[in-house]
C-alpha cells in the first residue's frame, strides 16, 4: 500500500463542503485538517505546518467584532473596513493569500471559490497561488492539483522560492520576505553575504555597484526584505531615466495647480517610500543641479512638493546603486562630492560573472530548470559540450545575458538536455591580449589577493591604489 503523503489545510465556511473535503482527501493524503473560518488560521499553520492550504475566497458575512478585530491585527492596518463592505468579493481570500506567501513561504495555495472569475482567478495566480479551483469541483481534478501542489513543496522544502523568480523574471514582491538574491559559492560573495547579513537588519544606507546586468536591483530587494522595513514599501526610481523638467515632480510630487497638467495632488516617490525603502538605480547618470535637489532632501529627510511651501518630512532608508566609477567622477568634478558621502556609507560592489566562474553552471541550471517548467519542456540539464561553450564565453552581460541565452535555448531545444547549437552565444570574445606589464600587475595582484585573504580593502590599500580601480583590474584581468 502506498504510504500517503502531504498535509493539507482546508479553510471554507460552508459545513456542507468541509464534510464532502473530509471524505475526500483524507484517504489520499497524510494529514487533513478543515477550518472554518481564517480566524485561526495562523494558528492551525503554526500547529499543522501545511505543506498545502485549499483557501475559500469567499466567507459569509455576519463577522463578529473579534473576527474583524482579529483581520485588522493580522493586516496591520485598515482590514476591518476593507472586510465589512467586500466580505464576498474575494478580497478576503487574496488577503489570506497573501499573507500565507509571506510569513509561512515554500506552502502552497490553491485558492477555492464559487465564482468562475478569470479576473480573480489571474490575480490569485499573480499573487503566488500554485493553483485555482471553481466549485462545483472534479474529484479526481482536484486532487491531482493538490497532490502537485504538496509535490512541489517537498521538492522545494530548503530552497528558496522567491530566488529563481526574482533572477528569471526581474521582478519580486517587497513583501515577501524569503532571501531573494542568488549568492553562489565565490569567495568574494560569500564576503558580500556577511556584510549583507550585518548591514541589512539597519537602516545604514548602502550603494551598490557592478556592471550592467549583475543583479543590482535583485540585491536591493534582498536588503529590503531582510530588513526591519520589509512589511513597508519599497520604491524603485531610474534616476537617470527622469525626465529633468519632471525630476522634483517624480521625487518630490507636486499638489493640485502647480502646472498645466497638475489636476490633482500627486505624491513624489519619497513619501510613496515613507517608513520603507527607496532604491535610486543608476544614481551615476543624475546631472549635477539635480543632484544638489536630491542631497538637500536627503540631508533634511524632508521635500517640498511642488506648488507648495509646506515640507512633508519622510522617514525613508536609502539605497543606490550605479554601474559608474562615482570615486572618478568626483574627481572628475561630474559628481558631487557631499552626495557621494551621503550615499557611501556601506558599499557593495557586486563582481561580474566571469570573475566568479563557480557560480556559472548552478546559475545556468537553476535557469534550465525555471525555463522548462514555465515554458513545459523536458530540458532536464545540459551537455558537457554545452557546459563547455558556456564557460568559454566572457559574460559580458553577466546573469542577464546568461538568463537570456537559456531562455531561448530551453524553447528551441528539442531534446532532454542542452546542447552547444541550442545556445545562440559568440565564443570568439573569450581572450584579451595583454603586455609583460600586465602580466605582472595581474600576478601581482594574485598574489596580494591569496597573502591577504580576498579581503579587497587590504589588497587596495597594499598596492596604493582605490577600491574601484581595483575592482576595474579584476574585472581586467578575470579574477
Amino acid at each position: 500500500m502506498t504510504k500517503k503523503q502531504g498535509k493539507i489545510l482546508v479553510v471554507d465556511d460552508n459545513a456542507a463542503v468541509r464534510k464532502a473535503l473530509q471524505l475526500l482527501l483524507t484517504p489520499r493524503f497524510a494529514e487533513v485538517e478543515l477550518l472554518p473560518s481564517p480566524a485561526t488560521l495562523p494558528a492551525a499553520m503554526e500547529r499543522l505546518n501545511p505543506d498545502v492550504v485549499l483557501l475559500d475566497m469567499n466567507f459569509s458575512i455576519g463577522r463578529t467584532q473579534r473576527e474583524l478585530a482579529h483581520y485588522a491585527e493580522a493586516g496591520k492596518s485598515g482590514m476591518e473596513s476593507n472586510f465589512k463592505t467586500d466580505i464576498n468579493s474575494g478580497n478576503e481570500g487574496l488577503f489570506w493569500t497573501d499573507e500565507i506567501l509571506r510569513r509561512w513561504p515554500g506552502t502552497q495555495v490553491v485558492l477555492f471559490t464559487a465564482y468562475a472569475d478569470i479576473n480573480l482567478a489571474v490575480e490569485g495566480m499573480k499573487r503566488g497561488a500554485f493553483d485555482f479551483v471553481v466549485k462545483p469541483w472534479d474529484n479526481d481534478n482536484l486532487v491531482a492539483i493538490l497532490e502537485a501542489a504538496a509535490g512541489k513543496r517537498k521538492t522545494e522544502n530548503g530552497k528558496r522560492r522567491t530566488e529563481i523568480v526574482s533572477l528569471v523574471t526581474g521582478h519580486s514582491s517587497p513583501t515577501l520576505t524569503s532571501p531573494l538574491f542568488y549568492w553562489g559559492d565565490s569567495l568574494q560573495m560569500s564576503q558580500m553575504r556577511r556584510v549583507v547579513e550585518k548591514v541589512a537588519p539597519t537602516d545604514a544606507t548602502v550603494l551598490i555597484t557592478g556592471e550592467n546586468g549583475t543583479g543590482k536591483d535583485v540585491l536591493a530587494h534582498e536588503i529590503h526584505a531582510l530588513g526591519s522595513r520589509r512589511d513597508k514599501p519599497l520604491v524603485c526610481v531610474d534616476a537617470g531615466a527622469i525626465v529633468e523638467s519632471l525630476f522634483e515632480s517624480e521625487l518630490f510630487g507636486h499638489v493640485k495647480g502647480a502646472f498645466t497638467d497638475a489636476h490633482s495632488d500627486h505624491k513624489g516617490k519619497f513619501e510613496m517610500a515613507d517608513g520603507g525603502t527607496l532604491f535610486l538605480d543608476e544614481i551615476g547618470n543624475l546631472p549635477l543641479h539635480l543632484q544638489a535637489k536630491l542631497l538637500r532632501a536627503l540631508q533634511e529627510r524632508k521635500v517640498v512638493p511642488v506648488g507648495s511651501e509646506n515640507a512633508v518630512s519622510v522617514d525613508i532608508r536609502l539605497i543606490c546603486a550605479t554601474n559608474r566609477d562615482l570615486e572618478a567622477m568626483v574627481r572628475e568634478g561630474t559628481f558631487r562630492q557631499d552626495l557621494y558621502f551621503r550615499i557611501n556609507v556601506f558599499h557593495l560592489h557586486i563582481p561580474a560573472l566571469r570573475e566568479r566562474k563557480e557560480d556559472l553552471l548552478p546559475l545556468a541550471e537553476m535557469f534550465v530548470a525555471s525555463f522548462a517548467e514555465r515554458y513545459h519542456r523536458q530540458v532536464k540539464g545540459l551537455s558537457s559540450a554545452a557546459v563547455e561553450k558556456l564557460r568559454q564565453h566572457r559574460w559580458s552581460g553577466n546573469v542577464r545575458e546568461l538568463q537570456n541565452v537559456i531562455e531561448r535555448a530551453v524553447i528551441l531545444c528539442d531534446g532532454d538536455q542542452l546542447e552547444p547549437s541550442d545556445l545562440e552565444i559568440n565564443t570568439t570574445n573569450t581572450t584579451v591580449a595583454t603586455t609583460p606589464l600586465e602580466d605582472a600587475e595581474e600576478q601581482t595582484i594574485r598574489a596580494a589577493l591569496q597573502r591577504l585573504g580576498g579581503n579587497l580593502s587590504l589588497v587596495a590599500k597594499e598596492l596604493g591604489i582605490s577600491r574601484p580601480t581595483l575592482y576595474a583590474k579584476l574585472k581586467r584581468y578575470n579574477i
